[in-house]
């Protein structure tokens, strides 16, 4: 077991190194001018070349990368060229918002996909098969925006129970929060579970026509213990992997969600620092939402390994 952590963690520091390499480069290559962008289309070219030398974007990109990358690994991320704040203030914010947003989604989504992928399976070629499996397609495949202005219309407007934006009061108790979230998280979970499901009645199948599901049945074991015991276990590798991968889609690919229900998140933070070529929140941000989506991918490894074992002798040899 400590073999197979300690090639993991190695595996995610280079991956986290490579990636604040991308990111640094994805952000100097963005178009425009800092110092043009903060004082204005109209301002003088001299003010212009003197703000970049206050801000420093004029040094050599090495040596920008250096300063930025072993400030970040010291805590300091610096502070905004558009808000004039520590951009670590930004980011916290932005962050609690965005995982409150996935947690709920993750909670509504996981139990009622991997419900739907295992009913799926077990009722092959069946209608409510078909019903599950057309029907998470159909909903996975419809744009964001369209399924969330449905969910306004129907449950803001018209049937008035539920509000329009996803911002709570300030120092609303937790009920009211989840109130206010529960319909960009249903947007989520509507765009989310037919993949989910997918994967999940994929593994089920697959189990269910292993060899050790027939040597169970054929035992004598019910069939609900066989799938509760064995099937179950086996099916739900694959989905795990599967939901670990949409963190990051959660945390940071929420854009359009998160500018329709106007809520302050990762997502909207980060198309914000791009479009005003703010460096230090835009390469601050994406590098921690990177290092959300190794975490999640870490744990999902950890998951893989304790539901099977043979996957953490196989990578510890």
């Amino acid at each position: 077991m400590g073999r197979f952590l300690l090639k993991r963690l190695g595996l995610a520091l280079i991956t986290l190194f490579l990636l604040g390499v991308f990111v640094f480069i994805g952000a100097q290559v963005l178009p425009g001018n800092v110092a043009r962008r903060i004082l204005g289309p109209f301002a003088d070219q001299s003010a212009v070349e003197n703000l970049n030398h206050q801000l420093g974007t004029d040094r050599p990109l090495l040596t920008q990368y250096w300063d930025w990358i072993t400030s970040f690994f010291r805590g300091d991320l610096g502070d905004s060229l558009a808000y004039h704040v520590p951009v670590s203030s930004l980011i916290g914010d932005a962050l609690v918002n965005s995982l409150k947003l996935a947690a709920l989604a993750f909670v509504l989504v996981v139990p009622i996909a991997i419900l739907g992928g295992v009913i799926a399976a077990l009722k092959r070629d069946r209608a409510i098969d078909r019903v599950i499996t057309l029907g998470g397609l159909s909903l996975s495949v419809i744009p964001e925006f369209v399924t969330g202005i449905m969910l306004i219309l129907v449950f803001a407007l018209w049937l008035d129970v539920l509000p329009v934006s996803a911002n709570a009061p300030d120092n609303a108790d937790p009920l009211t929060q989840i109130k206010y979230l529960l319909l960009p998280a249903f947007t989520l979970v509507l765009v989310l579970f037919g993949y989910i499901a997918r994967i999940t009645r994929a593994g089920t199948i697959e189990s269910l026509d292993s060899d050790y599901t027939r040597t169970a049945i054929l035992k004598g074991l019910p069939r609900r213990t066989v799938v509760r015991r064995h099937v179950l276990r086996n099916s739900l590798l694959p989905t795990i992997a599967v939901v670990a991968t949409q963190t990051g889609y959660l945390i940071v690919g929420l854009v359009v969600i998160e500018t329709l229900f106007n809520y302050p998140g990762m997502g909207r933070l980060i198309f914000t620092a791009a479009t005003q070529k703010d460096f230090p929140l835009l390469e601050a941000a994406v590098l921690i939402v990177g290092i959300v989506f190794l975490i999640a991918n870490l744990a999902a490894d950890l998951a893989y390994s304790l539901l099977n074992p043979r996957i953490r002798y196989a990578a510890a040899e």
